[in-house]
């Protein structure tokens, strides 16, 4: 009977350190800039289904717009350019 205890108390520890391990790989991944690169000429907003806006912070300097397009592309956006500006006023005044 002790055996199998341990054994089931081996297994229970093994699988709470393999979980661990995936959420924190999966952590590092969250704590870095999204964007490699930006785009800054002109997208007609009909093309665009989503945006998404992040701050900067510890995980990243940049602040970083990323919009998702109607056909499934993401594309990060210059935060600077008047176009992305405007888009970001509309985003935050909802």
């Amino acid at each position: 009977m002790n055996g199998k205890l341990v054994a089931v108390l081996a297994l229970l520890l093994i699988s709470a350190a393999m979980s661990q391990g995936r959420a924190l790989a999966r952590m590092g991944t969250e704590l870095r800039c999204q964007c490699i690169a930006t785009h800054s000429k002109f997208i007609p907003p009909k093309s665009i289904q989503d945006v998404k806006l992040t701050q900067s912070g510890p995980h990243c300097k940049n602040v970083e717009v990323i919009a998702t397009l109607k056909d499934g592309r993401e594309v990060c956006l210059e935060p600077t350019a008047p176009w992305v500006q405007l888009i970001i006023k509309a985003i935050l005044a909802k």
